[in-house]
This record gives C-alpha cells, sequence and structure tokens, in this order.
C-alpha cells in the first residue's frame, strides 16, 4: 500500500542533523555538540507556574490563538524588546512551537508552483514544508557574503512566482544576524513588489554585541514574524511558538492552526505567561554566559587556523573545513567520531550550500568545549 502515500511526503528526508545524531549518539564516550537546544534548564519559577496550572484544572482547550492573557504579554515582550506593536485580539497566534508557526504560515500563504527564497546555507526545517505545498525552495548563496542574506543578494532570485523570502536572523547554523541597514534596504526592496517575508526570530534574545532589530520594524504590512520560548527561556519541550502578523495574515492562518492542532497546549501557555512576564529577562543570564563560550570557542577555532565568521547571535560557528583534508563534510564528520570521539554536524545539512562546513554548537558546558575542542585540534594536527 506504500504506493498510496503522497508522493510530495515520500520524497521528504530526516533532517541531516537528527540523522548524524541519531547515527553517533550511542558511541561510547563522545562529546557531542551538534544539537542546536540550550543546556540550561527552565527556569524554576516557569516550571513552577506549570505545576501551579495543572493543580488548577487548567487542561481544557484554551481559545484557538491561545489564553488572552498570555497573547497581550506576547505583544508587550515584543513591545518592550523590539519597539513592535500588534494587537493581541488579532494579530498573535501561540502555536505549538515555531516549527508549526513556520508550517502554517507556509501552507496559507504558498501555492503550487510559486517560490521562496532562502539563504543557502540554512536550517534544514523550511525545504520540506515549502516543498510538501508544491512550492519550490530558491536559494541564495550567502557564502561570500559572510552569511547574510542582503537586497543585492535577494534581487536577481526575485521573479513573478516569487512568493516569500525567508529570513531567518540571527542564523542557525551560522549565528549571524542582519544590522538595521540592511534590513531597511530589504524592506525597501520588497515593498516594490506582492512578496511576504517570513522572519524566523526564535534566537532574537541572544544577539550579543548589538540588540536584535526586526524587519518588522520597517515593513510589518507583509511581515510573519516567527518567535517562541524554546531557546530564549530553554523551553524547547514545552512547545510554545508565537506567529505575529498584520491581522488580513492571521484571520486566514489560524484557520490552519485551528484544523492542525486546536490550540497550544494549555498548561504550556500558563508557563509561557510567567515566562513573558516574571521571566521577561531569563534569557540575559544564558546569554551571559553564550558570550563567554563564544569568545571562547572563536579564539580557540582561530587559533587551530580555522575559517570562521564570528557569530551575532544564537550559538553556533560554522566551521570551514581545511582544504587538505580529502573528505566531504559527511565523510569528515563521520571521521572526527571514529578518531577523535567528538561529534559535531555536516554542512552538508543545511542545503548543497553548506558542504565543506561543519556546524558546532556551544550550548554546551565550558569542560564539554573544552575537550572537545582539544580532540578537534589533535585531529587536525594530523593533516597539518
Amino acid at each position: 500500500m506504500e504506493h498510496l502515500i503522497n508522493q510530495k511526503v515520500k520524497e521528504l528526508e530526516i533532517s541531516g542533523i537528527r540523522k548524524f545524531f541519531n547515527m553517533v549518539a550511542n558511541t561510547e564516550g563522545m562529546i557531542s555538540l551538534t544539537i542546536g537546544q540550550p543546556d540550561f534548564p527552565t527556569p524554576e519559577h516557569v516550571k513552577n507556574a506549570g505545576i501551579k496550572a495543572i493543580k488548577d484544572n487548567y487542561t481544557s482547550y484554551t481559545h484557538n490563538a491561545g489564553y488572552l492573557e498570555l497573547r497581550m504579554a506576547a505583544c508587550q515582550f515584543v513591545e518592550k524588546k523590539y519597539g513592535i506593536t500588534y494587537n493581541p485580539e488579532t494579530e498573535v497566534i501561540v502555536t505549538a512551537g515555531a516549527s508549526e508557526a513556520i508550517d502554517i504560515t507556509f501552507r496559507t500563504i504558498l501555492t503550487e508552483g510559486t517560490e521562496v527564497i532562502l539563504p543557502g546555507p540554512v536550517y534544514p526545517g523550511y525545504e520540506p514544508l515549502i516543498r510538501t505545498c508544491g512550492a519550490i525552495p530558491v536559494y541564495a548563496d550567502v557564502r561570500d557574503n559572510q552569511f547574510r542574506l542582503t537586497a543585492e543578494k535577494i534581487k536577481p532570485y526575485i521573479t513573478k512566482k516569487t512568493r516569500c523570502i525567508v529570513l531567518p536572523y540571527p542564523s542557525n547554523p551560522t549565528g549571524v544576524s542582519l544590522t538595521k541597514s540592511e534590513l531597511e534596504e530589504i524592506a525597501s526592496l520588497v515593498r516594490e513588489y506582492e512578496i511576504f517575508i517570513l522572519a524566523d526570530e526564535i534566537y532574537s534574545e541572544l544577539v550579543y554585541d548589538q540588540s536584535h532589530q526586526s524587519i518588522a520594524s520597517f515593513l510589518k504590512e507583509k511581515t510573519i514574524v516567527i518567535n517562541g520560548l524554546s531557546k530564549s527561556h530553554s523551553m524547547t519541550g514545552w512547545r510554545i511558538g508565537l506567529l505575529f502578523a498584520p491581522e488580513y495574515l492571521t484571520k486566514h492562518i489560524l484557520k490552519v492552526h485551528q484544523y492542525n492542532v486546536s490550540c497550544a497546549n494549555s498548561i504550556a501557555q500558563k508557563a509561557a505567561f510567567e515566562a513573558l512576564t516574571v521571566g521577561i529577562d531569563d534569557a540575559l543570564l544564558m546569554k551571559r554566559e553564550y558570550a563567554q563560550r563564544r569568545e571562547f570557542v572563536h579564539n580557540r577555532l582561530h587559533g587551530m587556523g580555522l575559517n570562521v565568521v564570528k557569530p551575532d547571535g544564537a550559538f553556533y560557528f560554522f566551521v570551514e573545513i581545511p582544504k587538505l583534508i580529502p573528505f566531504n563534510s559527511f565523510d569528515f564528520c563521520l571521521e572526527l567520531v571514529r578518531e577523535a570521539n567528538v561529534a559535531v554536524v555536516p554542512g552538508s545539512a543545511f542545503s548543497e550550500y553548506g558542504e565543506g562546513y561543519f556546524r558546532l554548537s556551544y550550548a554546551a558546558s565550558m569542560e564539554t568545549l573544552k575537550e572537545g575542542l582539544n580532540r578537534i585540534e589533535r585531529y587536525l594536527s594530523k593533516w597539518s
């Protein structure tokens, strides 16, 4: 009966990140610098809010868009942090993680044959969702532009079929962000076209040397902002995402959301309210620690003679594999596991434009990072 399965689904592949992680997960004594998940626990006061919600019987369906008090808190959060104003009753949807928010956005705005422009390399979660909509991912090579998808890089790829541009900044896998002037130039360009922008800003609270700037500040009427609490409050398993967009968009996206999951988890929503109000600055402690790790990892990689762009945010380095190493990125990472007992993610997991690189996550303790980098250095010394 397998021949009856949707062909678009049959053609999908498991994420290269997960595929590689699953291959090496049971290797004894291995140090893993792979998965992009905070290594901090969810704050105690947020966990306690979830426990209280269970005890207080908040175990029923909520409004499809989420509890109104949570939507109000979410709007207050982005206004205070990023200066963007949304109507909590009509312009925000609480989703089952940022991934669902991306999915329902694409299913609302994409049709067969339309095109979506993305930076290459990029997080692998977008292309499968685009393809299941019958749309076409179009990659703009940003490797020679410090991984930044600027207006200059976007313009050559705009066609009559272009429906959306994905701006995933700070970026997974590169950690880079866009500057205010770069965002203004993109906004100026897109105003000329009937094109949406999907701004995946899940790492917005983890920006180190400047304040996070959203494209919605300059082009709100065409922008869908995706955010959530997974990275800012170390709540990956709670599955709370936030989608912000003008009402003419959310009223349709909400219909897809309703028939998909009805509503986000009621208990997690109560915990999210606590996170966005009492814990509005919970990310600061993590950010300080990540910033120290970033400096350490950057210095160590630079000292090994590796070519890296210093990240502005998130918790990744995207490292170019030395030219003298005769392996593609997947085989190089397998060799690291076999020879050095350390795991990183092959760049090929992030589209063909990631080939020749590997992603290293510094969402790990300093002790783990030191040992992992020592092992990488010992392995590389064999080729020097």
